[in-house]
């Protein structure tokens, strides 16, 4: 059951990291758009969300599963708190950019869309840092 909930980690990784690296990379061709193209690309894309947020369910899930043997010694692991400690940093800021989305599209306000981005990258860099903790923890 463990080999099973980690190949379901790694694809969950996978997933959510991925989303980020595409997302860094597509602002470059975001940028030399049109403003009215960039619109209609953005929607196009808007897929690579729902992966990441797809990715960090099937990560959630299969670390619940994964963390059940380490409970009893998690107090003797400082850096697998910090980064379930980044963990519950990180949902707290998905979150926060999802009921950004909301407000911008109940809204009809693409303007509330520009408070997102460094959110985002900042997103994508404590991922990058759950994943070094995660190495140095278990690697």
């Amino acid at each position: 059951m463990r080999e099973l909930m980690l190949v379901v980690h790694f694809i969950g990784l996978a997933m959510a990291l991925g989303a980020g690296f595409a997302n860094l990379f597509l602002d470059t061709v975001v940028a030399q758009l049109e403003p009215a193209e960039r619109g209609n690309f953005m929607a196009k894309i808007a897929v690579l969300g729902r992966m990441g947020q797809i990715g960090l369910g099937l990560l959630l899930l299969s670390g619940f599963a994964l963390i059940t043997p380490y409970w009893k010694v998690l107090g003797q692991m400082p850096l697998h708190i910090a980064k379930l400690s980044l963990v519950a940093v990180l949902l707290i800021s998905v979150s926060w950019i999802l009921f950004m989305l909301g407000k911008a599209k109940k809204l009809g306000n693409p303007a509330l869309l520009a408070k997102i981005k460094p959110v985002g990258i900042l997103n994508f860099l404590i991922g990058i840092t759950i994943v070094v903790l995660a190495v140095l923890t278990f690697g």
